[in-house]
């Protein structure tokens, strides 16, 4: 994706307070050791999930085809592939109808 292209993409990144994330120093820090920093990242409010609106948007669209406490043993790479293809193609009222796979190729200029 190259370090520019990152930036761009992922300008922050929202976390809950899990113990993989409480290194954000190293999280934000560009890996080629660049001053700039390559992200920001904040951190929700416990048990404040709306705090993450899209995060829990997605997690209900992932929930439609593998209800909590599937095990994820038996899920096939195609399985996985075809429930991200649902998720960038289903139409949202807050980006007036667009995908956010429409959003993401506009915003890398593809059209």
């Amino acid at each position: 994706m190259g370090v520019v292209k990152f930036r761009k993409t992922f300008k922050s990144i929202t976390t809950d307070n899990g113990r993989e994330f409480y290194d954000y120093d190293r999280i934000e820090e560009s890996f080629t050791k660049s001053s700039i920093k390559r992200t920001k990242v904040y951190y929700c409010d416990a048990y404040c999930s709306w705090q993450r609106g899209s995060n829990e948007n997605n997690n209900r669209f992932i929930r439609r085809f593998l209800p909590k406490g599937t095990s994820f043993k038996g899920i096939t790479r195609n399985f996985v592939k075809y429930i991200q293809e649902f998720i960038n193609t289903y139409p949202r009222k807050m980006f007036n109808f667009k995908t956010s796979g429409q959003l993401f190729q506009h915003a890398k200029g593809v059209t």
